[in-house]
């Protein structure tokens, strides 16, 4: 004999719309503490699910809302994101910019992207996402609906954040990376230079996803020389700025920075998240694979940045992050001596602490901290 959960399971395919209204506000809950109750029958809950996603505006919302919370679920997880029909449903949905459950369905990508399955996003072709993108790409609607949208911009009830995390997701394949290194033909610009300017943006969950894309867009090594110039994508300064504080530079360190990074208003603050500051000290350290990139941060003064970093921000992970950069940075190149670099007695590398005790022993001797670059 059924329970009364597993009844109420069954009005989600009613012929009532308050019936159905219900059983999916009341089933809510259940989706967290019980996510197993929406895989019986072959997973016939959630094909009512998927249904539902078309229906009234709260009947959709909840069901979108459960659907996110099991989509976690293997087998769920394969049921949605395999079936086309229903990604098409999401898409039509997420490009109307009238939608008030753009955000719900972003969150659903987000989740979706943990499957392989997705990123056949790529290559799909849909009709023309009239007010949104001019694109018939699946893909470029999607980057064109975060970019555009941010702060309610494309559509009032939404800003798209979510979708950050879906591109994260997307751009830890070969195929995903391609995308974001690749002109698109439509608008001719680089997917990845959209995202970089969401570094600073207010929205944590935005700059959390951007970071990690920027990331594992870093892992294309012949992309770097793109990444690194200034006439291009101009990566650099997104990525350091976060990380920079309100500390004060000698003139000699602050003159060579780039541009950005130049007298900065005393009341700049790292990011606030340590997960975000410890992806962007990842991205410099994967952008230091090549001479180019190790070249251009010495040149561009990246040590003192992050030997404040180091020094002001009290977290053992970005601490970590700091000294895996700074062994790169500060070492000989092969074949080669820098009579200016700090050297650690019996080897070439160097950490901060050791920096760091020897700063504090200049100065207590009233002697000259030796420049690092």
């Amino acid at each position: 004999m059924p329970t009364v959960l597993e009844e109420l399971v069954e009005f989600l395919h009613h012929g009532n719309t308050q019936i159905r209204q219900i059983a999916c506000e009341n089933l809510v809950g259940f989706s967290t503490a019980q996510p197993d109750l929406f895989k019986r029958h072959q997973l016939l809950p959630v094909r009512d699910l998927k249904l539902l996603v078309r229906d009234y505006t709260q009947i959709a919302k909840n069901a979108l809302t459960i659907l996110i919370n099991i989509s976690s679920d293997k087998e769920v997880l394969a049921n949605l994101a395999e079936d086309d029909a229903f990604i098409e449903t999401l898409m039509v949905k997420i490009t109307d910019v009238k939608e008030p459950t753009a955000d719900d369905i972003a969150m659903l990508f987000a989740n979706l992207a943990k499957s392989d399955k997705l990123s056949r996003l790529i290559t799909l072709k849909r009709r023309t996402a009239e007010s949104v993108s001019t694109s018939t790409m699946a893909i470029n609607q999607l980057m064109d609906c975060f970019v555009k949208g941010a702060e309610g911009a494309l559509n009032k009830k939404a800003n798209f954040d979510y979708l950050s995390y879906f591109f994260a997701d997307l751009s830890k394949s070969e195929a995903g990376r391609a995308y974001f290194t690749t002109r698109q033909d439509y608008d001719g610009v680089v997917p990845v230079t959209k995202l970089t300017v969401f570094t600073e943006h207010e929205s944590t969950v935005r700059r959390k996803g951007v970071a990690s894309t920027i990331k594992n867009v870093a892992f294309e090594i012949p992309f770097h020389s793109t990444l690194l110039s200034a006439d291009e994508a101009n990566l650099l300064p997104y990525v350091l700025l976060p990380i920079t504080g309100p500390e004060e530079f000698s003139e000699e360190e602050s003159t060579a920075m780039l541009p950005d990074l130049q007298l900065l208003p005393p009341d700049k603050q790292r990011d606030s998240d340590n997960s975000i500051i410890v992806t962007h000290l990842e991205t410099l350290l994967l952008l230091t694979t090549t001479r180019e990139g190790r070249d251009k941060m010495r040149a561009i003064k990246v040590y003192p940045i992050i030997r404040e970093c180091h020094l002001h921000v009290d977290d053992e992970d970005v601490r970590e992050a700091c000294d895996r950069l700074v062994q790169v940075l500060m070492r000989d190149e092969e074949g080669e001596e820098d009579a200016s670099q700090v050297q650690i007695e019996g080897t070439n590398s160097i950490s901060y602490s050791d920096i760091h005790e020897r700063q504090e022993s200049a100065q207590n001797d009233d002697e000259k901290v030796v420049e690092l670059f």
